[in-house]
């Protein structure tokens, strides 16, 4: 039997008993509603028929008038009609007779008065048996509602029993398996998948009994199955973790050490089954390498390994599992031999730009002495080539002035001389050495200030350095007879900015990210316009040693706006 059918039989069974009950009841009531009605349709009719018969004959003691007749011969054959008792037939009939004679008499007082005497009597005696009936009925009466109440009372609470017992003891039948199937969900849901359920029963009990067994049976061989694959890719994985050269530390989300192959641990100096499960800033309280590795931003990190200094590259992988982070891997990988390489590009390129200074200055100063008449006057072609040489040798004076500050900040050796300054102290220094750039190509250089400016701290060389370089590329990239605006502003916080406008042809979008990459140029510049690629490398770096920021906004067509900002005083 199904758990629909089990529910419709016990619901059903639970009604039947409140009708057997609520039968019961109206039966008796029934029987009650007989009795009494028996009472008072015969027995109290009878005593109305004899007292209206008795009060007649009252009325006058002489011959009977018509209205006694008619009340007495009315009230009579109600009577007749009305006969329910043993013996009542036989005394109503006495009393018809008696009251035939009666009409009779006539005059005959005598006569009357014995009449009237025996009908007074045969009333009492039809009296006497109706109150006697009346009396037996109500005993009867009595008699079936002390066996009413008793019989409903027995029943009743046998009832009452049965339907406890039912609300006690079926609801459990349908709560117990649940329960016991909840129990196990959980245990399920700790993977434990040894599970089995057992309801002896033929109903959706005992098929979910027997299709949650066949699911614990499958997910305990799909574990064992699983846990042994995942058992050889962990291994395998750590193989090759551990074949890397690279050092390869991963975290959890909560920051608890998970792996680490062994070029980390050599690297960090801890073995493996001191660092694995180990909280990462607990590990990092006695061990610098791994206290830098998780606080600093920094992604060249210089360690001292098999007694030698070698340099490590950190990068930091996030680990996302559906939108959300659940852990990350922390990769060092050895670029000494890079920084070797790079060192020695760096020192070869500050050991050429420093040794190439002497003879350029050597060359300009021979070409100041050619000039001067006193050594010889030079026709129109000799000074025409006099000034190509010039320019040539400016050019290379710039350049190789550019790659020795690059050098500077590549070797870690830039020396900043910080102090108070107005920003129109820098302005005004920058704007004269641009100055005769600017008029040979006939642009106007238009300068803003807000008012009220502060101070600022800064390498007033370094950043007038920047500001030349920014309105010399301007200028360069602007048509002739233009303007370029220098404005100079108050920022909200702590800052002042430094921003260069020209409205040349722009820069496409594409090329910003890119524009302040080292030796980086803006594909489409002409010759004039072109140089080394270092001089907004060398800007980014001196600002931002400044602790200062430096951007670009352009669009084609639009000319573009280079800004930097430094700190104020105070």
């Amino acid at each position: 039997m199904t758990i629909k059918n089990k529910l419709r039989a016990g619901f059903g069974f639970l009604f039947l008993l409140a009708l057997i009950c609520c039968g019961l009841a109206i039966w008796f009531l029934n029987r009650l509603s007989a009795d009494s009605s028996v009472i008072l349709k015969d027995n109290y009719e009878t005593l109305q028929f004899v007292r209206n018969i008795g009060n007649a004959l009252d009325d006058n003691e002489s011959s009977l008038n018509s209205q006694q007749i008619s009340i007495i011969e009315k009230n009579l054959v109600g009577q007749e009609h009305n006969i329910t008792e043993p013996g009542e037939q036989e005394a109503t009939d006495s009393l018809r007779s008696r009251y035939e004679q009666l009409k009779l008499q006539g005059n005959n007082i005598q006569k009357q008065a014995d009449l009237r005497l025996q009908i007074r009597k045969l009333l009492y005696h039809i009296m006497q048996l109706n109150m006697s009936a009346i009396q037996h009925k109500n005993a009867t009466a009595k008699a079936t509602a002390s066996q009413a109440t008793l019989i409903v009372a027995l029943i009743g609470s046998f009832l009452f029993l049965i339907a406890f017992s039912f609300i006690i003891n079926f609801p459990g039948y349908i709560a117990n398996p649940i329960r016991e199937l909840t129990e196990r969900i959980k245990e399920i849901a700790n993977r434990n998948y040894h599970q089995q359920l057992s309801f002896n029963s033929n109903d959706e009990f005992g098929e979910l009994a027997q299709a949650f067994n066949a699911m614990t049976f499958k997910l305990a061989e799909y574990e064992n199955s699983n846990l042994a694959s995942i058992l050889f890719e962990k291994k395998r994985i750590e193989t090759i973790i551990n074949s890397m050269h690279d050092g390869i530390i991963g975290l959890d989300e909560k920051s608890n050490i998970i792996f680490a192959n062994e070029v980390a641990c050599t690297l960090i100096g801890i073995t493996e089954a001191n660092l694995i499960g180990r909280y990462a800033p607990d590990a990092a309280v006695e061990n610098d390498l791994l206290r830098n590795l998780l606080q600093t931003s920094q992604n060249r990190i210089k360690i001292f390994a098999d007694n030698r200094e070698s340099y490590y590259s950190k990068e930091i992988l996030s680990v996302i599992n559906k939108d959300k982070a659940i852990g990350k891997v922390i990769i060092l990988k050895n670029i000494t031999e890079f920084q070797q390489l790079d060192e020695a590009k760096t020192n070869f390129i500050a050991t050429i730009s420093h040794e190439l200074k002497t003879p350029i200055s050597s060359i300009k100063m021979s070409l100041k002495l050619l000039e001067d008449k006193r050594i010889g006057d030079i026709n129109t072609e000799q000074k025409q080539l006099i000034g190509n040489i010039e320019d040539d040798t400016r050019r290379l004076l710039q350049i190789t002035g550019e790659l020795l500050d690059m050098a500077q900040v590549e070797t870690g050796k830039l020396n900043l001389n910080f102090g108070s300054t107005h920003p129109q102290n820098i302005v005004d220094y920058a704007v004269k050495a641009i100055k005769f750039t600017a008029d040979q190509k006939r642009v106007n250089i238009d300068v803003h200030y807000d008012e009220n400016l502060p101070e600022v701290r800064a390498d007033l060389d370094k950043t007038t350095w920047v500001l030349i370089n920014l309105l010399s590329n301007a200028v360069k990239y602007s048509h002739e007879k233009s303007v370029v605006n220098l404005d100079v502003k108050k920022l909200r916080g702590d800052e002042v900015e430094f921003s260069v406008r020209d409205h040349g042809q722009g820069i496409e979008s594409k090329y910003l990210p890119r524009i302040f990459e080292r030796y980086f140029k803006v594909p489409g510049a002409t010759v004039e316009q072109t140089g080394t690629g270092l001089g907004l490398a060398i800007a980014k770096d001196f600002i931002e040693a400044q602790s200062g920021k430096i951007g670009v906004q352009s669009e084609l067509g639009e000319g573009s706006k280079f800004y930097f900002t430094l700190k104020k005083v105070g």
